[in-house]
């Protein structure tokens, strides 16, 4: 099993860098040093997995192998009850190659108004995945559910944010303060599995 401790030096698999902010701020209370793949200058690796778990891995073995330390990558993602659970694996890429999330925004309203669906239920769905040299990769998930909100509301967070309301909160994740969110996420809920598993700080207490 993976192990990590004050002192060690993790890679975060992204090149999103809002995402990098937001796992920065989990992990660096634990005394881990974080690095992004933008920063090494790490390639993007082709998201090829037909799920979350698997397109995490894909990008935390990656990044692994290529800068031979620990790698957290998270591949997380908008799901939609009204459209059979998309974007869903393929939320990044309905923002387009420029990774503009108002078109997203506004491909998920166009959709649900031309089915004329007035279910606005939605979860919001993070995959986890630590690799290191000569370990097994390690998958953790988390889930938080909502409701979409139209049109987007607030500035903060970054993605789907702003159309996403979580259960029990008149905000949407875009309106946030960030500690409430990071409190409450599906990346928050993949994390505490990740830190009951991982972090050799918390084993030891």
């Amino acid at each position: 099993m993976i192990r990590l401790q004050s002192g060690d030096c993790l890679v975060i698999a992204s090149h999103n860098s809002g995402k990098v902010a937001e796992i920065r701020a989990l992990v660096e209370a634990f005394g881990v040093s974080v690095v992004g793949a933008a920063e090494l200058g790490l390639p993007e690796p082709e998201e090829t997995g037909t799920s979350f778990a698997e397109n995490a891995s894909i990008k935390a073995e990656a990044a692994s192998s290529h800068s031979r330390k620990p790698a957290l990558a998270d591949d997380s993602g908008l799901c939609v009850a009204a459209l059979d659970g998309a974007p869903g694996v393929y939320s990044a890429r309905w923002a387009g190659p420029t990774k503009d999330f108002r078109i997203a925004m506004q491909r998920v309203e166009r959709e649900l108004r031309e089915k004329h669906e007035p279910d606005s239920r939605a979860s919001f769905v993070c995959a986890l995945a630590l690799a290191a040299p000569g370990h097994e990769t390690e998958i953790f998930e988390g889930r938080v559910f909502g409701s979409l909100t139209f049109p987007p509301r607030g500035t903060r967070g970054f993605g789907y944010d702003p159309i996403f309301v979580p259960e029990g909160y008149r905000q949407s994740f875009g309106e946030m303060d960030p500690q409430v969110k990071h409190a409450i996420s599906h990346r928050a809920k993949a994390f505490a599995k990740l830190v009951n598993a991982v972090f050799a700080r918390h084993q030891s207490q």
